[in-house]
């Protein structure tokens, strides 16, 4: 009677799981010498730029002032303008450039070659100094005057810049018109849609997935390249610094300030990007990326969450 008793209980009893394992991290040794790497080059960046001659009163002294509020001004004014004729003239460089007509492809592959393979700065001194071939404009009973008259700074900054751009926009957007499908053009087509018709309502609307993430690079890059057109006597802001730091003789505290500008206006532009990006991925993603404002929600909520547990 006992021997049955204990064998029930032995069959009652479950048997024995396996053992839990125990995970050991791999410790990444090379992770740690970078970093203390990185440090030391930091703070020995930092301990020289603190040990030169800086005046770094300077810099809050003029980062408001007129004359560099002026200069941000036309430099963002600059930007749009020239990205707007980048823009356009790439959409219709890049149409040309598919185009069966050999006559148009032509013109549109030797402008592309011309102005990527001249460097901007280059551009902008051609265009300055045409005055000394071309004395006159003259465009017939519509427009006649001097070339020293006519070719501005500002235009010449919008013509070496917008130009120049059209020839890389021609090529993002030629990209973007390439991956659509051209199953879509051959559906339009059967629906009774022109050519025109079927860029405007199928091809462009589906390419921007694809054209808008370098196009906001190159907005980004064209903030930048303005302050060349410093050599042609356009005042941005740039220009505006180096006149400010050669009259107050601090030149470099100068240029630091007009790197701190471009840093804030660049880092704007790039989140403008990051929503312009989302806004056109929505077609192609089930599920968009938080946003930076909802990533912090997130963070919040279970930091909330975490402390009313305790």
């Amino acid at each position: 009677m006992t021997d049955i008793e204990k064998t029930a209980g032995e069959q009652n009893t479950p048997p024995a799981g396996p053992e839990a394992i125990r995970a050991i991290p791999v410790r990444h040794y090379g992770r740690y010498v970078s970093a203390v790497i990185a440090i030391a080059l930091l703070v020995a960046i930092i301990y020289a730029f603190a040990q030169g001659e800086i005046n770094w009163n300077a810099v809050p002294d003029y980062f408001f002032d007129d004359r560099i509020l002026t200069g941000v001004g036309k430099t963002l004014l600059l930007t749009v303008l020239s990205m707007v004729i980048g823009i356009v003239g790439g959409i219709v460089l890049a149409v040309m450039r598919l185009s069966k007509n050999p006559v148009t492809s032509s013109i549109a592959w030797f402008y592309i070659w011309f102005f990527r393979g001249t460097p901007v700065l280059v551009q902008l001194f051609l265009w300055f100094n045409l005055g000394l071939v071309f004395h006159y404009v003259n465009l017939g009973p519509l427009y006649k005057d001097e070339w020293s008259d006519f070719m501005t700074p500002l235009l010449t900054a919008l013509l070496g810049l917008g130009l120049n751009e059209a020839a890389y926009m021609a090529e993002i957007c030629r990209a973007g018109l390439l991956a659509v499908d051209e199953g879509q053009t051959e559906a339009s087509h059967a629906l009774g849609m022109s050519y025109g018709k079927t860029l405007r309502r199928i091809i462009i609307p589906q390419a921007m997935r694809v054209i808008v993430p370098p196009t906001g690079n190159e907005v980004i890059n064209m903030l930048k390249t303005t302050s060349l057109v410093a050599a042609v006597q356009y005042p941005e802001l740039f220009r505006f610094a180096q006149d400010i730091g050669q009259n107050s003789g601090a030149p470099v505290e100068m240029y630091f300030l007009a790197a701190a500008w471009y840093l804030i206006m660049t880092s704007v532009l790039s989140v403008g990007q990051y929503y312009i990006e989302r806004y056109y991925a929505r077609g192609s993603s089930r599920q968009l990326p938080p946003t930076p404002w909802q990533k912090v929600k997130a963070h919040l909520t279970t930091f909330s969450s975490r402390k009313v547990t305790a």
